[in-house]
């Protein structure tokens, strides 16, 4: 707020104070000591410029007001259970703030008592026990609910290339990958790290290097602790070779368009979302 404006401020206060004590008064004298004291004032700044002044004081008690201090925090949680040990522990922003103590069959706080401290409900360190009887059911197990076989590269008779078995859906993880050609076990295959899909499921893929020929048959089998028999998928190089040059390029393809699609209904709703609270 400029001085201009809060020397006009004090002005039509000292002239409300001046016309109640003078109230007595004739018109003329009134009118005489108000242009006294206001004529610089009125004389500087004209009423277009008063509003002006008035818009800049609203905004800036608008600005003042709308002024929030946010802070981001983050907790965590570890429990952990075994025959002969057990652990639960809560913490907020890198420092423990509490923690069960199962030999003294209570929450413990081990934050100095100069801070302020968190408090519990009652039956914290029972809910840690919970777990405990947690570990007697047998784990929930999935069997895999999509094998695929593809190749890499496009497939070239005598051009060594890759063949990719991808397994999805299971759960717990790992999964056992083999392979045959011809109906012969092969090695040297590798499979990755399991890696977590949205849903708690895994996934994992196995890797194969080979030279395609005519003819040949190659196999990947699939094994998991939900599964009776192995889940097999056959890639023959012959009828690859002549009608499909490989699905590698377009498995890539179907989840490049399926991942761009939904970017942009991700982005349209939070668009319209936007628009909704302006």
């Amino acid at each position: 707020m400029s001085c201009e404006l809060c020397d006009w401020l004090l002005c039509v206060r000292a002239q409300l104070h001046f016309q109640s004590l003078t109230d007595s008064h004739t018109h003329s004298v009134r009118s005489t000591h108000t242009h006294t004291l206001c004529e610089v004032h009125t004389q500087s700044l004209t009423v277009r410029e008063l509003l002006m002044k008035m818009k800049e004081l609203l905004l800036f008690l608008s600005c003042v007001l709308c002024v929030s201090a946010d802070a981001l925090h983050s907790d965590i949680t570890v429990t952990g259970c075994s025959d002969s040990d057990g652990e639960k522990m809560y913490g907020l922003d890198g420092e423990e703030v509490a923690y069960a103590d199962f030999n003294k069959k209570e929450m413990i706080d081990p934050q100095p008592p100069f801070i302020d401290r968190i408090t519990y409900q009652e039956g914290t360190y029972e809910y840690a026990l919970f777990g405990k009887g947690m570990k007697d059911f047998p784990p929930e197990q999935d069997a895999p609910s999509g094998v695929m076989i593809y190749t890499r590269d496009e497939v070239e008779f005598g051009e060594e290339n890759t063949l990719i078995c991808h397994v999805t859906g299971f759960y717990p993880a790992p999964v056992n990958v083999s392979w045959t050609k011809n109906g012969q076990k092969v090695t040297g295959s590798s499979i990755n790290t399991p890696y977590p899909n949205k849903d708690g499921t895994f996934k994992q893929t196995s890797r194969l290097q080979f030279t395609p020929q005519l003819g040949d048959i190659y196999s990947c089998a699939v094994q998991h602790l939900a599964l009776t028999e192995p889940l097999t998928k056959i890639y023959e190089v012959e009828a690859s070779a002549r009608s499909d040059p490989g699905v590698g390029p377009s498995v890539f393809c179907g989840v490049g368009l399926t991942l761009g699609l939904l970017g942009v209904a991700a982005g349209t709703f939070f668009l319209v979302k936007g628009n909704e609270c302006s």
